[in-house]
């Protein structure tokens, strides 16, 4: 069981997120897709007694910052699309968290926990410590990071450094 003062690294990930302006708010969850979470319009609803790994705070919020800020509006509600997030999105708030995880100087392993990711958490750690960041295309497009080539000829920093949090 997680309480909301628990630990050094859940209160990073909060202030974080506050900072950036996402919304967290402390709500009773009696169903979700991840234990304790759930994401609502511009917010993330966390039930800190259901809350089984915090990490998972950083994927569902790279959610809500990879998808456009109409629909970030929306989320979570019955007017958003049945089929958001996007196979795209999702690779994207993967790839998100762990920019998020860098900035925040957390283990890799806070966002990548064994019991996450389909079982493939290993695989997105090997790939993402080995620079290769599967997303980095759809985060380029939608104007919140850059790749090492297109940020050497605009004289930034590459990822994992991100342009920007939150997408317009």
């Amino acid at each position: 069981m997680v309480t909301k003062n628990q630990s050094p690294e859940l209160e990073k990930v909060l202030s974080f997120l506050s900072e950036i302006g996402i919304d967290i708010i402390e709500k009773e969850l009696q169903t979700s897709f991840l234990p304790g979470l759930s994401l609502g319009p511009n917010c993330l609803y966390i039930d800190f007694e259901k809350l089984l790994y915090p990490g998972d705070i950083l994927h569902e919020t790279g959610h809500l910052a990879v998808t456009t800020s109409t629909e970030r509006k929306i989320a979570g509600t019955n007017e958003m699309a049945a089929d958001w997030p996007t196979q795209g999105e999702e690779i994207a708030a993967i790839l998100w968290s762990f920019a998020a995880a860098k900035h925040l100087e957390l283990p890799i392993e806070f966002v990548f926990h064994p019991n996450g990711y389909k079982n493939d958490s290993e695989w997105l750690i090997s790939n993402f410590t080995s620079e290769n960041y599967i997303g980095l295309p759809f985060l380029e497009w939608a104007g919140l990071a850059l790749g090492k080539e297109r940020a050497t000829k605009e004289g930034k920093e590459a990822f994992p450094k991100m342009l920007k949090w939150l997408r317009d």
